[in-house]
């Protein structure tokens, strides 16, 4: 059980208040994610803003996202005793903390110089686990070593070189991670208007790709190394980053290179969750990618109890896309994820003032989840079922 003489909610609520009413210090950063993102905004240069705050198309699947949760009302129960509370939750035989991990978000080198280097240091203070990009800044063996003991996981972009994914799984499992989350919604990516606006793509400025360029296999394949010919591997990198011709079958190929526990992030649809276990995945990511894949698509949240139905207690199921505060976190929960992924949040303190941003939104975050937590009448995320909210039909 997390330290009662420590709760999330409360402790920082004393902090943040002492510091206001006795040394007339306020927070360095917005609790509103509105508010963080335009301050965020104010530190990124206009096309790195672009790449982590756009969407596909329209951006209407990012919209969807954040209307689905509206759709979904908290009934608080009273009178309960909820001086203590337990956050953590089982995932995969392993023990989560809080019921929440870090997103995994590449390219993190253009929202701070420090990249996933920061992230993953202050996940380790926080002990709040993290599922590390392909497309990370950073190799994911020097990440590895930045987060230490705390749980870490690997998101596997699936490359048209196969050499290429067998390599990052090995090495992925080499360094610790102790589950590869394979992203399924990006064969090829997505029309994102800002992006294209700005003709911007960090991976042919270098960014983002510190996991081809060190790895054997992808240098292997090039004719010169990176260091004699950048233009060539990063030309490689782009044709092979994804794979449209994968199916259901090629999944027999990544259980062969690795014992590690597989999910699969990007299901939507109740008749792919079902196909997921009849082929023997670990876990499942109900996610759209934050609206960054398909303009119009359903809302994350929407998805999501379809996903939990199909399946149901044969895999773990977690929920990405549009968790912004806490309340968030709780209903997705009680919808029947077993933990939520925090995105753009984290990134955007990342942006404004690198680990220690990073570690305010996460604070804030985990405060305003326990005391949601305990303001609905609950000690435990194992009390938290569809039966603690209302569909408004809105």
């Amino acid at each position: 059980m997390n330290d009662p003489s420590k709760p999330f909610g409360p402790n920082r609520q004393r902090e943040v208040y002492a510091g206001g009413m006795l040394a007339d210090q306020t927070p360095d950063l917005p609790t509103s994610p509105d508010e963080l993102a335009d301050l965020a905004r104010e530190h990124l240069p206009p096309e790195a803003h672009a790449y982590v705050a756009g969407s596909a198309g329209s951006e209407s699947t990012k919209g969807e996202n954040r209307r689905a949760f509206d759709r979904w009302r908290i009934v608080p129960r009273m009178l309960r005793d909820v001086s203590e509370r337990d956050l953590s939750v089982e995932i995969l035989g392993q023990t989560l903390p809080v019921p929440v991990m870090l997103a995994p978000v590449g390219v993190q080198s253009i929202i701070h110089e420090e990249g996933e280097l920061a992230t993953a240091r202050t996940a380790a203070d926080l002990d709040v686990p993290l599922v590390l990009s392909s497309a990370s800044s950073e190799t994911m063996e020097d990440v590895a070593e930045a987060l230490g003991d705390t749980l870490g996981w690997f998101q596997l972009y699936w490359s048209a070189d196969r050499d290429v994914t067998a390599s990052f799984v090995s090495r992925a499992e080499d360094a610790g991670y102790e589950a590869i989350v394979v992203t399924l919604d990006t064969p090829m990516m997505g029309w994102r208007e800002r992006d294209v606006d700005h003709a911007y793509l960090p991976f042919l400025d270098g960014e983002g790709v510190a996991n081809y360029l060190s790895d054997p296999a992808f240098r292997d394949a090039l004719d010169a190394p990176p260091e004699e010919d950048m233009s060539s591997a990063l030309w490689r990198f782009t044709e092979t980053f994804g794979d449209p011709s994968l199916s259901w079958d090629d999944l027999d190929f990544l259980r062969e290179h690795t014992d590690l526990p597989i999910l699969l992030k990007g299901i939507l649809h109740p008749d792919d969750a079902r196909e997921a276990v009849e082929r023997g995945v670990d876990g499942l990511v109900v996610s759209n990618h934050g609206g960054r894949q398909v303009d119009g698509a359903i809302g994350a949240l929407d998805a999501l109890p379809d996903v939990v139905d199909a399946v149901g207690d044969d895999v773990p199921v977690l929920f990405d896309s549009g968790v912004r505060r806490g309340a968030d976190a709780f209903r997705a929960v009680a919808l029947g994820a077993d933990a939520v992924l925090l995105g753009r949040p984290y990134i955007y303190g990342l942006a404004i003032a690198g680990r220690e941003g990073v570690r305010g939104v996460l604070r804030n975050f985990l405060a305003d989840l326990d005391l949601t937590l305990a303001l609905s009448g609950h000690t435990s995320f194992e009390d938290v079922t569809r039966a603690t909210l209302r569909e408004t039909g809105d």
